[in-house]
């Protein structure tokens, strides 16, 4: 019983000591997604859907819950963000071609029609996140419509 008491003692100065050692934050301003919004011009319902279930994690405006100031939960949140960003960033729209902005909208399109977006360990602590079928709908039409005006525009010679 004493092993484990020491055991128990190491671990709780390990947890202790690791909350001083968190990883950077994504913090943006919303001017960072000023160029994805002009452009795309979604509907004032997708608008907040977007805000709502995507910003936090394809965005560099991403609003951290309490829970982020907790080591190991900050690293992991931190990996999640990153990881979503490196899929589709709304923050640096202007940097992309309209070939992949068009490949992202058609990446979201599926996404979303499959329930795959907002992934579900997203949705577990975020209730406003949980989309309706209409609101699926929604963001499906917008991102078709989106689609349709890349596929209209000029390709670059």
């Amino acid at each position: 019983m004493e092993i484990i008491k020491k055991i128990l003692f190491v671990l709780l100065i390990a947890f202790v000591v690791a909350q001083f050692f968190e990883p950077d934050k994504n913090e943006g301003d919303l001017a960072s997604i000023d160029a994805f919004m002009s452009e795309t011009n979604p509907p004032k319902d997708v608008k907040i859907i977007l805000k709502e279930t995507c910003f936090d994690c394809h965005s560099d405006v991403t609003q951290y819950p309490w829970y982020n100031n907790i080591t190991p939960v900050n690293f992991w949140l931190a990996e999640h963000v990153k990881d979503g960003k490196k899929h589709f960033n709304l923050s640096n729209w202007e940097g992309n071609s309209t070939k992949r902005k068009d490949h992202k909208f058609e990446e979201l399109i599926e996404m979303v029609e499959q329930k795959e977006m907002p992934l579900n360990s997203y949705t577990w602590t975020h209730d406003e996140a949980k989309l309706t079928d209409e609101q699926r709908m929604a963001v499906i039409d917008w991102a078709k419509l989106v689609r349709l005006k890349y596929g209209l525009e000029p390709k670059p010679e």
